[in-house]
C-alpha cells in the first residue's frame, strides 16, 4: 500500500511563509512527476506547481515568484516553500505523485492539508 502523507500547513499572516512537505511511503519502485495542487472552497482544484524526477519545474502563473517546488528523491518526499502568501493561497493544499510500486501504478493523491492566510 504506497501513501501520500502531507504536512505543513496551517495559519499564516499575508506576506508570511509557509513550507509544505509530502511524503510516499510504501514498496516504491519510482515515483515520477510529484506536484501540489489546491482547492478553495466553492472553487475547482488547480494544480499550483509540479517537478519532475529530473528536476524539472512548473508553476501557475497565480504563484511563479512566490512558490518554490523541490524533492528529495532519495526521500520520496516533495516539499512546497511558500513565501509572501496572500489571502487568495487559502485552500487545502494536496500532494500529487505518479507512482509505480507492488501493489499500484499511477497518479496519487494525498489527504490534504489546509493552509489559511488571514490577519
Amino acid at each position: 500500500q504506497v501513501q501520500l502523507v502531507e504536512s505543513g500547513g496551517g495559519l499564516v499572516q499575508p506576506g508570511g511563509s509557509l513550507r509544505l512537505s509530502c511524503a510516499a511511503s510504501g514498496n516504491i519502485f519510482r515515483i515520477n512527476t510529484m506536484g501540489w495542487y489546491r482547492q478553495a472552497p466553492g472553487k475547482q482544484r488547480e494544480l499550483v506547481a509540479t517537478i519532475t524526477s529530473g528536476g524539472t519545474t512548473t508553476y501557475a502563473n497565480s504563484v511563479k515568484g512566490r512558490f518554490t517546488i523541490s524533492r528529495d528523491n532519495a526521500k520520496n518526499t516533495v516539499y512546497l516553500q511558500m513565501s509572501s502568501l496572500k489571502v487568495e493561497d487559502t485552500a487545502v493544499y494536496y500532494c500529487n505523485a505518479e507512482v509505480r510500486s507492488a501493489s499500484v501504478t499511477g497518479a496519487l493523491l494525498g489527504q490534504g492539508t489546509q493552509v489559511t492566510v488571514s490577519s
